[in-house]
């Protein structure tokens, strides 16, 4: 089976609000077999909702939309629906009575407004909502020659939404999928090479219309390779993807650093560890954002001994041990200055790796030169540094300079620099 998950509201058309709840729902339904082919945001507009619920019908097995079943005048799901389904909306009694008595036990007066509420496309039934005032919908509809389409409309508030989900429609989508099917993800995480060359070395594998699916894309220098497999049971989905992860390892080799959430950070954590080594930051052109990213790593703490964050030539100058003036003299853009820092940063936290970053085009008195970051490290076997190259737009450039950063530590550990 197929799914589109419709959202309704002008908020999240205008970008006031994210959307959180198609993610969240995308997720549950690939883990139940059904893949999510559409995402459907319309404005409170009851002809609008209505085209884009007829459309859902024809193009998916399970609709699901959130939003737009409040009080007020443009919580317009219900009426598009019917509008959409071609029906008239009717009230339920027994709806009303609990509304009535909902609002009566929380000393809340019950008006006209909140009377539409009860009101449901003739031939659906309503969703219990236990955390709000906003029941569901829930609708089949037949299509000639081919299985009905099964729709389910939810609060647009993320936690009466959430809970619904999880006390009444996984349930109800369960049954109607009949739960014969899973799909499991998996992502492969790599970085060094760009999207492009990535793709070109494994162009077998994306292949469409294929199990498992491969696809790829990029963030801030990290590319990621995301596999889907579609089968009985998740056993034999991990089956299914196992020659394409095995292609990708065999292919990619030390390019790839981590799967799903783990980061660079992860993977040089973990190399420290399997070492029983510590490692000492000193950053200029990133900020800090090296130390950070560590930082967040549960088991940092007896690899991660600490770090200093240059704010400018004066605290570099502090750091080397010379006269400010003297420093602002110098071009500190060099290799011998990075491996100072990271020499003397060794020494100070007594630590078995240094990792240096020095300055690069952006907010350092640099900004005018070159894109080049120079990077450093300090060993027991001595000193060792390089220069990488820049490019991309300048929001991502400290993300991809301290990622450069780690990366290069990861393959210092692994012994291929």
């Amino acid at each position: 089976m197929n799914a589109e998950i419709i959202v309704t509201g002008d908020e999240i058309l205008s970008g006031r609000i994210l959307d959180t709840n198609s993610q969240w729902l995308s997720v549950r339904l690939e883990s139940m077999g059904i893949r999510v082919l559409y995402h459907t945001a319309v404005g409170d507009e009851l002809e609008a909702i209505a085209q884009v619920f007829r459309i859902a019908f024809d193009r998916a097995d399970v609709v699901i939309s959130t939003g737009g079943l409040g009080p007020t005048e443009d919580d317009l799901t219900r009426e598009g629906l019917a509008e959409a389904v071609g029906r008239p909306l009717r009230e339920d009694p027994e709806v009303l009575e609990y509304l009535r008595d909902l609002f009566a036990r929380r000393n809340r007066p019950f008006t006209e407004a909140h009377r539409k509420q009860a009101r449901f496309p003739e031939g659906s039934r309503p969703i219990p909502n236990y955390f709000g005032t906003a029941p569901g919908v829930a609708m089949e509809l037949p299509r000639p020659g081919r299985g009905p389409a099964y729709v389910f409309c939810l609060p647009g508030v993320p936690a009466e939404m959430r809970e619904m989900w999880n006390n009444s429609v996984q349930s109800m989508v369960l049954q109607v999928s009949g739960g014969g099917t899973v799909i499991v993800h998996r992502s492969i995480n790599t970085f060094g090479r760009p999207e492009s060359e990535v793709e070109g070395m494994l162009k077998e594998i994306f292949a469409r219309g294929t199990n498992p699916r491969v696809g790829i894309n990029a963030s801030e220098g990290t590319i990621i390779l995301r596999i889907a497999a579609t089968g009985k049971s998740e056993e034999e989905c991990r089956q299914l993807m196992e020659p394409v992860v095995r292609k990708i390892y065999d292919t990619l080799g030390d390019l790839v650093f981590g799967e799903n959430e783990e980061g660079l950070q992860h993977a040089v954590i973990n190399l420290l560890r399997k070492h029983q080594k510590r490692l000492a930051v000193v950053e200029w052109g990133t900020s800090g954002l090296v130390a950070s990213w560590l930082g967040e790593v549960p088991e940092r703490a007896p690899y991660f001994a600490g770090a200093w964050v240059v704010s400018g030539i004066e605290s570099l100058a502090t750091i080397l041990g010379m006269p400010p003036d003297v420093a602002a003299q110098q071009d500190l853009r060099q290799p011998r200055i990075v491996e100072a820092m990271a020499a003397r940063c060794r020494d100070a936290f007594g630590s078995d790796f240094a990792l240096a970053v020095g300055p690069f085009p952006q907010d350092t008195p640099y900004k005018d030169a070159p894109g080049r970051l120079l990077l450093a490290i300090a060993s027991p076997e001595g000193l060792r540094s390089r220069q990488v190259g820049l490019a991309g737009h300048p929001a991502i450039m400290k993300p991809l300079a301290a990622k450069h950063a780690l990366n290069f530590l990861r393959l210092h550990l692994l012994g291929r620099v």
